[in-house]
């Protein structure tokens, strides 16, 4: 009943949007090629938005790094852009990112900020809605069999995105920790940190 007369978003979360589209864009560029899907640190971005802003922004946030993209700026891997790379093999995962972290960053209200519980989510929204999206996308768009598409897509990059949930853990926690009254009263949520 409270929440009927909470705005769409919040003023002062707008910024947020912008600042973390901008994060993302700029992990970009520290990048592993590999022949069909390169390694990135696009996806800490990904998974710092779902762990530190609420739901809306956050989902705007990737919505407005693909559209960035989508203009022609080189925010995605390796410089590119253009609607050519949301619809070549790696577009799936692009287009994850705005589930993504909506996912995470509603499981985030929901549950208590223990390291356990935001690292879990971080895997459960930057690693395995990501991959869930990204895999059969990219099977569809390579043509291959669904266990090549993961083999390619998802087996390489499972120590890299669980280091990245990591450092988003840590990181995410010790900016709650160190802001508690903002994000207590920006969640919402009156939950305490560990």
């Amino acid at each position: 009943m409270g929440n009927q007369n909470q705005p769409f978003i919040q003023t002062r979360e707008i910024p947020f949007i912008g600042l973390f589209a901008a994060l993302t864009a700029v992990l970009s560029y520290i990048e592993i090629p590999l022949p069909v899907v390169p390694i990135t640190a696009q996806t800490l971005g990904v998974m710092l938005a779902g762990s530190l802003l609420s739901p809306i922004p956050a989902f705007l946030s990737m919505v407005l790094f693909l559209l960035l993209g989508v203009i022609g700026l080189p925010v995605y891997a390796g410089g590119a852009s253009g609607i050519g790379t949301i619809f070549g093999p790696t577009g799936g995962f692009l287009l994850s990112w705005p589930v993504a972290v909506f996912v995470m960053a509603h499981l985030m209200k929901r549950f208590k900020p223990s390291f356990r519980n935001v690292f879990i989510i971080n895997i459960v929204g930057g690693i395995l809605v990501v991959y869930g999206i990204g895999v059969p996308y990219l099977a569809r768009i390579a043509h291959l069999n669904f266990t090549s598409a993961l083999t390619v897509g998802a087996l390489p990059f499972i120590p890299g995105d669980l280091a990245k949930a990591f450092i988003s853990t840590t990181v995410s926690l010790a900016i709650r920790k160190a802001n508690k009254n903002f994000f207590d009263d920006y969640n919402r949520c009156g939950k305490s940190y560990e």
